[in-house]
């Protein structure tokens, strides 16, 4: 008989994405009877391969923002979100400064499909943005202190390290975001499934993934670690005790399953996206099980 095709996962060289998949691709959790294959790439590149369905990932990590664009082709598994209860994306500037002064400045944003940059309009509708992608991880800094940019939007470890950059916080765009909805969550990224797998597909690798979940939440000791040992981004300048603090925020009890507030918070962006003009009328965020 001929074995199946394997399951493509396409994820972020970030912590909390590999952290997800790590138990899965390492053989610690029964895959029954699938095989997988993972590559990665940057946030903004995942989005962009999202929109071409029919030769992308099986599963794939996507800006909630990106997954209201192509949700006509995936579903959005329930688990593998990354959530900010109240911290986020952080907005930086060389000097002390509020959100209002830099109506009409350019911003430095890691793509225009991230959630980031969704909710810094929200915030701030009028402001020039300029892609800097995340990678290498000083180029948003860098363009900061040239003067290219008055101001960056720094998303996944970058936002740990502003301070150590020697710049200031604007705004966290969680928080923000927390204030305008009277307490949601913000969930910012998600694992997307292809609809054309179909149901009994698409349920068993999400079976899968959120057991691959489970056990790296249960051993994050060990993930944490081998996370360190094979970390090739010498720039970031990841330690135990800096990773560890990432992980709290972006893998935890809200990756494994997302529960009722983060579900209305889905919703609530989408509605306030639409009504901006910038989320396509009729979306919903409609979960896989």
């Amino acid at each position: 008989m001929q074995q199946a095709r394997p399951i493509r996962l396409s994820f972020s060289p970030d912590s909390d994405d590999i952290f997800m998949f790590w138990a899965l691709l390492n053989g610690k959790v029964d895959s029954e009877g699938l095989s997988f294959v993972a590559d990665r790439a940057d946030t903004e590149t995942l989005n962009t391969r999202a929109e071409g369905a029919a030769e992308n990932a099986d599963v794939i990590a996507v800006s909630i923002a990106q997954y209201a664009r192509v949700a006509k082709d995936y579903l959005l598994l329930p688990h593998g979100m990354s959530v900010g209860r109240g911290y986020g994306p952080v907005v930086v500037s060389l000097d002390e400064r509020t959100l209002a002064s830099l109506a009409g400045k350019r911003i430095g944003v890691p793509g225009l499909r991230t959630t980031a940059y969704l909710v810094l309009k929200l915030l701030l509708p009028e402001f020039e943005p300029v892609v800097v992608p995340i990678a290498p991880y000083a180029r948003s800094f860098e363009v900061l202190r040239a003067g290219e940019v008055e101001a960056a939007l720094l998303i996944h470890e970058g936002r740990l390290f502003y301070e150590r950059e020697g710049t200031k916080k604007v705004v966290d765009i969680g928080e923000a975001w927390r204030d305008a909805t009277s307490g949601l969550p913000l969930p910012l990224g998600g694992n997307a499934i292809r609809r054309d797998l179909g149901p009994e597909l698409i349920e068993k690798v999400s079976r899968i993934c959120r057991n691959s979940i489970r056990w790296a939440l249960e051993h994050k000791g060990v993930v944490a670690q081998a996370l360190l040992d094979a970390e090739t981004r010498a720039d970031v300048g990841l330690d135990a005790k800096s990773l560890d603090r990432y992980l709290e925020m972006y893998a935890n009890a809200d990756t494994l399953d997302a529960p009722a507030d983060v579900r209305q918070a889905l919703e609530e962006l989408f509605t306030r996206g639409r009504a901006a003009g910038l989320v396509p009328e009729g979306v919903r965020a409609e979960l896989a099980p």
